[in-house]
């Protein structure tokens, strides 16, 4: 099968060691495809080439999608942000350990287990939706997640959330180019944040991810989304976290209980326990950075 390269920072790693093996076509020197664009209505256009490191420095994406900008600019290293595409970080294969060894079959890679399932699993999931235990590695599928945008591609245009399966890497057809992510028009006076949870310092893959919007009316909540990432097999909304937000006072406690939320409906496995205390920490760390301006002054 052939596979698409833009920026070729998976892509690369994966031929080195051997688990990707077929034909490539480059698709790196399309202009078209490399342009942030409003429209007459407000709306954002992203190209797909348009690299991580131009999408956390562009001032349209600071001002209108402050948790986009977090996310990008705390993603991966700044090398790896100045090649890393916009589509090729959505459409990146998973981390795990028994995917990317050339020797070990999975389900992934056309087997019929998860070798992940029953051996070491500890950087894997805690909301268990499908066979394969590895999170998606995406952050700006997180992020786009929590900003409700649609994925167009040479084909047809679906919500970001439906490019996402938990069986799959993602759910567009061999061939089938990435071309744009298109955002709603920016709302006034958001406030947004990007926490990430690693094991050390630098250049880590997150244990745990959060992106966090609060729109806040009066001394009340009026919107909030809340997406998470590197907890399951699909960037996940929060729907529990949002609902136990909206409509209440931005203060440290409601922050604090909506965060206390975040693990409802999980199912860890053996090994992946450990990430429940981290998930409700990184989703609150990020709701406190978001709302800090409207924090009550103690």
């Amino acid at each position: 099968m052939t596979e698409l390269r833009a920026g070729g920072t998976d892509l690369t790693e994966r031929r080195r060691s051997g688990v990707s093996r077929g034909p490539v076509r480059d698709i790196g020197r399309r202009p078209e495809l490399d342009r942030l664009d409003v429209s007459a209505a407000g709306e954002l256009a992203i190209g797909a080439l348009v690299t991580v490191a131009r999408l956390a420095d562009a001032p349209q994406i600071r001002s209108g999608y402050p948790g986009l900008a977090a996310a990008a600019a705390g993603l991966a290293t700044p090398q790896v942000r100045r090649m890393a595409t916009v589509g090729g970080n959505l459409m990146q294969h998973n981390r795990c350990w028994y995917y990317r060894h050339p020797a070990v079959d999975c389900l992934r890679k056309g087997g019929t287990g998860c070798p992940a399932r029953t051996g070491n699993h500890l950087h894997g999931v805690v909301f268990d939706l499908g066979p394969c235990v590895a999170p998606h590695p995406s952050t700006l599928g997180a992020a786009l997640l929590a900003y409700d945008a649609e994925i167009t591609t040479d084909r047809r245009s679906l919500d970001v959330a439906e490019v996402f399966d938990p069986d799959r890497h993602h759910t567009l057809e061999p061939g089938e180019l990435l071309t744009a992510i298109r955002l709603p028009a920016p709302v006034p006076g958001e406030l947004a944040a990007y926490r990430r949870t690693i094991s050390r310092a630098w250049a880590e893959w997150p244990l745990v991810e959060a992106v966090t919007r609060l729109v806040i009316a009066g001394d009340v909540i009026s919107k909030a989304a809340v997406a998470v990432g590197g907890v399951a097999p699909v960037p996940l909304r929060l729907p529990h976290v949002e609902s136990a937000l909206t409509g209440r006072p931005p203060t440290p406690e409601t922050l604090a209980a909506a965060a206390a939320m975040a693990t409802r409906d999980a199912t860890p496995l053996p090994m992946t326990g450990y990430k429940l205390p981290l998930l409700v920490t990184t989703v609150e760390d990020a709701l406190v950075q978001a709302g800090q301006p409207q924090l009550p002054r103690t």
